[in-house]
């Protein structure tokens, strides 16, 4: 396969891509950078770069999470190498791609003066992307519905106190369906994950609601859905 004028590359390297997610206003959101130089010039895409020769793909992926979006301490997960020939127009890329976690609050995005913009964008309403990062994101998608099944990593959307109501909120807004709150409650209660923090929060109408925190910060495997 003859690969464009623009090739920089002659033998493959290796790079990383992360998928960002973050529940704001009811939607399930994905955050992307938009790219000033040829070809895919106003386009936008995950953030993600090449991997350097002393560093791993884990620390690579939070050094360009970092640099690129100014996002850091989340959680972070490898999805899924991806390798099509020609999903890198400079020449023979292979991306090992993740997915990352964040709370929407307290979130302050910035990106470098290599691009042209950075923002949280709908996941069923995306611009057009560079690469092959809408088959990325596709597969982060499909990633994180799964999980939540079975482990507890729907802390990585959460504020670090939330309501039962939150939580049960991540779980709707990701598998776009409603689940029935009285069950949903007495699941999550009886699997020991969250406790309460003996503090409350109004919420609509005035009506306190109890704060909960999760008892560990960290993924843990249990039967959930």
């Amino acid at each position: 396969m003859t690969l464009p004028a623009l090739k920089q590359f002659v033998h493959a390297i290796l790079a990383t891509d992360i998928v960002i997610f973050t529940i704001h206003d009811g939607q399930l959101k994905v955050l992307l950078i938009k790219m000033t130089r040829a070809p895919y010039t106003g386009k936008w895409a995950i953030p993600g770069g090449l991997i350097a020769p002393d560093e791993s793909a884990d620390q690579a992926a939070l050094r360009h999470l970092q640099a690129k979006t100014n996002v850091k301490d989340i959680y972070l997960e490898q999805l899924y190498t991806f390798g099509r020939i020609d999903r890198d127009p400079r020449g023979r890329v292979v991306s090992v791609a993740y997915f990352a976690l964040i709370p929407s609050i307290n979130v302050h995005l910035k990106t470098t003066a290599d691009y042209a913009g950075i923002d949280w964008f709908p996941v069923k309403k995306l611009p057009p992307l560079a690469y092959d990062h809408s088959e990325i994101i596709a597969c982060a998608i499909e990633r994180l519905k799964s999980k939540l099944a079975y482990s507890t990593i729907s802390y990585g959307l959460l504020p670090k106190e939330f309501t039962l109501s939150e939580l049960q909120s991540v779980y709707e807004v990701i598998l776009a369906r409603t689940l029935d709150k009285r069950n949903f409650r007495k699941k999550i209660l009886s699997l020991g994950l969250i406790r309460p923090t003996g503090k409350k929060r109004r919420g609509p109408a005035n009506r306190p609601a109890e704060l909960f925190i999760f008892k560990k910060r960290i993924p843990e495997f249990v039967d959930i859905l």
